[in-house]
């Protein structure tokens, strides 16, 4: 089990640490607390990158035809794209 470089041995001396500290009636209460954080963090996060994802949805539809000269970035990776093989055949003529 590998979470954020944590391992199998690290992971059991944070939970004895905690045990110690917080005392065995505490550390339940404090699990829960951190599970329910979590899962509305990932809920959170979830929601952003749908929305994200609608919002370029919306955008592609609206600008089906998108070409280099509208858009900058599509006009550099078109550059540094590799040559076809009909450029390189008539280049050797």
């Amino acid at each position: 089990m590998l979470m954020f470089g944590i391992g199998m041995p690290e992971l059991l001396l944070i939970l004895a640490l905690a045990l110690i500290v917080l005392g065995p009636k505490k550390l339940p209460e404090l699990a829960r607390a951190l599970g329910k954080g979590m899962a509305e963090f990932r809920r959170a996060t979830d929601e952003l990158k749908d929305e994200l994802r609608q919002m370029e949805h919306e955008i592609e539809e609206t600008s089906p035809g998108a070409t280099s000269k509208d858009d900058p970035f599509l006009e550099k990776s078109s550059d540094t794209a590799a040559p076809s093989p009909v450029t390189v055949a008539e280049e050797k003529k």
